[in-house]
């Protein structure tokens, strides 16, 4: 086992409460994990973090070397509480902010060709509270937008979704979940923002944080039962499982850990700069994403090249060469040439690791509870709390911090699943 020193310190911290260090155990060092860890150490708890890769980050890991991608496209939003708690610690770092010029190179593609507009029914859907009514959480999103807007509208509206789905078929979801994510997505000013370097530097920031919290994190520390750890409660205290719902699943041999989840292509290419490349393409007869990280962040390939991360949801009967097929399409359309412009290339399909997705008839609360019994806590993107993507990771590391430490607090209660 390794302990892994903080690869630099933040300025500014806030300051810890002076409470008795009760001991507290983590396992998983991702985002859901290391934001436990944080937040315990500042109530004053003793924390031991067990990570089973070499490295902390889970899927925040961005990968070092000349093209540094993190696992599919990557954005921060500004519009929950996630972006406020790593404000307040100095851990968001340097953002790369997006040039105007790229910004006006995003394109839609609709019907077979490249656009700059959504189809005109489709902007009643952007803004549904204007109209006095949100979407309702028992019918799916196809059905409700669809009696809004029309078919068409609909059908783009909920393909342009799957940015913050990777999910093969949203207009099967909830409406209301659905809603919630397509708003966020289309905000303007955009909620979206890229920290510089990637999402490993935050991680870096996060470990750093918890390092000079008195955290103790074990790498290449793999947990494969909580028996061993149980024999020592005297050291280990409760036990949060900050894994995914997999892992939680063979970890806790507790088969009702399931939910759904998206299964998607991801497809990252190196190519050579040429003038005129598109920002980002959003496909609107099919869901799929493209975007040039390096519009923004140039640091992420070397000088003369450009780095493009793109998902492409599949469903259940489709492989990873029908996904792959649909990236080359678009960017047959977006990137000329672009075949010919490759330095690098990178392919693969992240199946049951992209977030919960909420059918009709559900919401984050029926997700698995946070609270298992028996001093045990799952934290995780597909647990029984509320927010988008990395935001459902953070919300539920701090319910089950709350727990575990005995700070039932309205709000936590209001997190837990009953």
């Amino acid at each position: 086992m390794h302990r892994t020193p903080p690869p630099h310190t933040p300025s500014a911290t806030p300051r810890t409460r002076q409470t008795p260090r009760a001991p507290l155990t983590i396992i998983g060092g991702g985002l859901a994990g290391l934001t436990a860890a944080i937040t315990a150490a500042e109530a004053g708890a003793k924390v031991t973090v067990y990570e089973s890769h070499h490295t902390l980050g889970g899927r925040a890991r961005t990968a070092e070397g000349p093209y540094r991608t993190n696992d599919g496209p990557h954005a921060l939003y500004n519009g929950g509480p996630h972006w406020t708690w790593l404000s307040q610690r100095d851990l968001i770092g340097p953002l790369a902010p997006l040039p105007p010029l790229e910004a006006a190179r995003m394109r839609l593609h609709h019907k077979g060709t490249l656009r700059r507009t959504p189809p005109f029914a489709m902007l009643k859907l952007l803004r549904p509270r204007r109209m006095g009514h949100d979407a309702p959480v028992d019918i799916d999103f196809r059905t409700w937008a669809t009696e809004q807007a029309g078919e068409e509208a609909a059908h783009a509206a909920a393909n342009y979704s799957a940015v913050a789905l990777f999910h093969h078929d949203p207009g099967s979801l909830s409406a209301a979940f659905v809603q919630e994510r397509l708003r966020r997505a289309t905000k303007l000013p955009p909620e979206a923002h890229y920290p510089r370097g990637g999402w490993g530097d935050v991680v870096d920031r996060m470990a750093a944080r918890a390092w000079n919290l008195g955290v103790r994190m074990e790498t290449l520390s793999r947990v494969d039962g909580l028996d061993a750890l149980r024999g020592h409660r005297h050291r280990t205290g409760p036990i949060i499982v900050a894994t995914s719902l997999d892992a939680a699943r063979r970890l806790l041999k507790d088969d009702s850990l399931t939910w759904p989840s998206g299964r998607t292509v991801l497809v990252d290419l190196a190519v050579r700069t040429r003038r005129g490349d598109a920002f980002a393409v959003s496909d609107l007869d099919a869901p799929g994403w493209i975007e040039r990280f390096t519009a923004q962040d140039r640091t992420l390939a070397p000088a003369g090249e450009q780095l493009l991360q793109g998902q492409f949801p599949i469903g259940p009967d489709e492989s990873r060469a029908d996904g792959v097929a649909r990236a080359e399409y678009l960017l047959d359309l977006a990137f000329p040439g672009w075949c010919e412009r490759i330095t690098w290339r990178r392919e693969a399909t992240s199946n049951g690791r992209t977030g919960a997705v909420d059918p009709p008839g559900t919401s984050w609360r029926d997700r698995p509870a946070v609270d298992r019994g028996d001093d045990v806590y799952l934290a995780g993107d597909q647990v029984a709390a509320p927010g988008v993507l990395s935001e459902v990771s953070f919300n539920s590391a701090l319910a089950a911090v709350s727990l575990a430490l005995g700070r039932r607090s309205r709000d936590t209660l209001d997190l837990k699943q009953a």
